[in-house]
């Protein structure tokens, strides 16, 4: 079972990417626990759930607009007390794949994966955080990636993916000095979730130790421990799925 003790009870959330595999497990694990009163799932495609408290919504994160409509359909009371940004590209099936070196990179696909990793967040940021719970805890996650890292990168390649998961990680820091202006119970952060069994890793599986590919559901249950463990002096780092403050 998860453990929520740091946050109040009746919790308010919303969740980004809520049909992918790890935007799916946060919704399942947060929808058994006693504390969360209310989930607020979006996707880009129509979703049903078994539980009252899942609610639904459609929105392309893409779109400033479809963002903007969301925020005034879901409104501030209540606040929201934890957002989560489970959503990330890494290829598709159009072509776009990780850099393996500089005569790789190409325009489409560099917009296409920041639309998606940078854009998006930053937009997500803009509407959402000043919805947050100004009298209690409150918590901003989004999935970044430790290959995101500057200083931890030892390997090159996946020029566009890494230079997208670095600009994210800006984005928290910037949006952590701006929000504890007014929200000092605030956190934001960055998480990296490790190697997880999801369609964003899978051409790249085979290269993983068993050990070290984890299935959606333990590696979101490790990120909702970091989530309540976190307090508003660790904003605006990126942490690893096993509390690890990883460099940027």
């Amino acid at each position: 079972m998860i453990n929520l003790s740091s946050f109040p009870s009746n919790l308010n959330i919303i969740i980004f990417g809520a049909s992918g595999g790890i935007g799916g497990a946060f919704v399942d694990h947060l929808a058994k626990h006693e504390n969360v009163d209310k989930i607020h799932a979006i996707s880009r495609g129509e979703q049903t759930y078994d539980s009252n408290k899942i609610i639904p919504h459609f929105a392309d994160i893409t779109q400033e607009a479809s963002l903007e409509e969301l925020a005034e359909k879901i409104g501030k009371n209540p606040p929201l007390d934890i957002i989560i940004v489970a959503t990330g590209m890494l290829h598709d099936t159009n072509g776009t794949t990780p850099e393996k070196s500089l005569r790789d990179i190409n325009t489409n696909n560099f917009e296409k994966i920041f639309s998606i990793n940078t854009h998006a967040p930053a937009l997500i940021m803009k509407y959402f955080l000043p919805m947050l719970n100004r009298e209690t805890k409150s918590v901003f996650a989004a999935l970044s990636a430790r290959v995101g890292s500057i200083s931890d990168n030892q390997l090159g390649g996946w020029y566009s993916y890494r230079a997208s998961k670095a600009a994210l990680n800006m984005l928290i820091k910037n949006a952590s000095i701006e929000v504890a202006r007014r929200q000092k119970n605030a956190c934001i952060i960055g998480l990296h979730p490790g190697t997880v069994e999801t369609n964003l890793s899978a051409p790249f599986q085979s290269n993983v130790p068993s050990k070290k590919l984890f299935t959606p559901e333990f590696s979101t249950q490790q990120m909702l421990h970091v989530i309540n463990d976190v307090t508003s002096d660790n904003s605006g780092n990126l942490f690893a799925y096993d509390g690890e403050i990883i460099p940027v």
